[in-house]
């Protein structure tokens, strides 16, 4: 192809590679961003002049390159520029955040809210409460949300719109993103299906935002890819767990979504295919082993009277963390038996796909000195392919906050892969 049609679709890229190689490097001079990226510096220079004037970038200071030749002014990312929203609905927690063009949080909130089997209209209708103090927030400190991603604990079509299917909140094929957006248009009511804005709605308000459904296991794994500390981690399965087990493949730095994109359903693989009926209509599969519900009615707890007493998000795995450490023998059990049932379940995707590392995170991240003795010996007794090593299986540092910040970053992400100038 030749053309306008190319030379934009090339200059776009170009904006792209220069932004980013900025955010890489924290600060950096037109002359090296020149070097880095092989273009020439003229060219480099009137890009850089594009992402000034849409205020993706700004100018620091001066720099001394080290060499002969006159010192440059810095490039850095401008952290009062654009904002990325994150929004997640779990089973027991709403939240949302933001995120400058830096990854800087910049924003947060959170409530305890018992989702289950609540209509969707009245949880987004919570979340949009949350989305709007967010945005407040950010907005009073200068900066312009770019979008808005929300982590849901289901399956969610490609069309990052609609949810398909949730069990654990009991949610099937709902438009999550059209809720939403109704619901952030019509402060204080039901998102009611054809509500119109009120008045005063800001103009590039969060209801006029590109809104995006997403796995929230998809989330994390993203954000352990960009957050998590491990600069050489190119494959690995990331898995976690609270009421629900989900897990994430990354490929090549690469989120693996499958033909279908619900690639990573590692809670409905069978341990035990004779075992319990499982929520999903199978029997025997993981969530039922290693489940928060699970492992709760294992140690002997009752998880609706846990639920009461320990409310909000991870309550219930704090709970057994904390009884684990005072040496009570049931829960011990209990979190071998799932540390048992997640090395079982984990060995076939090792074997069959040969990642780097497994990642233990979102609330499991907690349990970890509990569950990582089981899950370790089954894949050292079950992966044949090579010999599993111990440093292969990771913790993140992460913990629960990497679906939410997942949400946010990838906002971040879609700028800087396609920088709105």
């Amino acid at each position: 192809m030749t053309g306008p049609a190319n030379q934009a679709a090339v200059r776009r890229r170009n904006l792209s590679l220069v932004l980013r190689t900025v955010a890489a490097r924290g600060q950096i001079s037109r002359a090296a961003v020149a070097t880095e990226v092989k273009l020439t510096k003229a060219t480099v220079s009137t890009l850089v002049e594009e992402l000034l004037t849409a205020g993706l970038l700004v100018e620091l200071g001066v720099t001394r390159p080290g060499t002969v030749g006159r010192p440059g002014l810095a490039l850095g990312l401008n952290d009062h520029g654009l904002a990325g929203l994150g929004a997640e609905v779990g089973v027991d927690h709403l939240a949302a955040c933001a995120v400058d063009l830096r990854g800087q949080t910049r924003a947060r909130v959170e409530i305890d809210s018992r989702n289950r089997g609540r209509a969707p209209e009245q949880v987004m209708t919570d979340l949009a409460a949350l989305v709007r103090a967010t945005e407040a927030e950010v907005r009073a400190a200068g900066l312009t949300p770019a979008g808005l991603t929300v982590a849901v604990p289901g399956l969610v079509a490609p069309d990052h719109g609609t949810v398909e299917r949730v069990p654990n909140l009991g949610w099937f094929c709902v438009s999550a993103a059209d809720l939403l957006r109704r619901a952030l248009l019509t402060p204080g009511t039901p998102a009611a299906e054809g509500a119109a804005p009120t008045e005063g709605t800001p103009p590039g308000s969060a209801a006029e935002l590109p809104i995006r459904m997403e796995n929230e296991a998809n989330l994390g794994a993203l954000a352990e890819l960009w957050l998590g500390g491990h600069p050489s981690l190119g494959d690995f399965v990331h898995v976690s767990a609270e009421i629900g087990v989900g897990s994430a493949l990354v490929i090549g730095g690469q989120l693996f979504r499958g033909a279908r994109g619900f690639a990573g359903e590692l809670g409905h693989v069978p341990v035990h295919p004779e075992g319990p009926p499982c929520s999903c209509g199978a029997r025997g599969c993981l969530e039922r082993y290693a489940g928060e519900e699970a492992v709760l009615r294992a140690a002997g707890i009752d998880p609706a009277r846990a639920a009461i007493d320990h409310p909000g998000p991870a309550g219930r795995m704090r709970l057994l963390a904390k009884l684990a450490e005072d040496g009570d023998p049931r829960v011990q059990r209990a979190l071998n038996g799932a540390g048992s049932a997640l090395g079982i379940a984990l060995s076939g995707a090792v074997n069959l796909l040969d990642p780097q590392s497994v990642v233990l995170g979102g609330a499991l991240a907690d349990l970890a000195p509990w569950l990582l003795p089981a899950l370790d010996r089954e894949l050292h007794l079950r992966v044949t392919d090579r010999q599993w090593r111990p440093e292969c299986l990771a913790v993140s540092s992460l913990g629960r906050n990497g679906p939410l910040l997942g949400a946010a970053h990838s906002v971040i992400h879609a700028v800087l892969d396609d920088p709105p100038v």
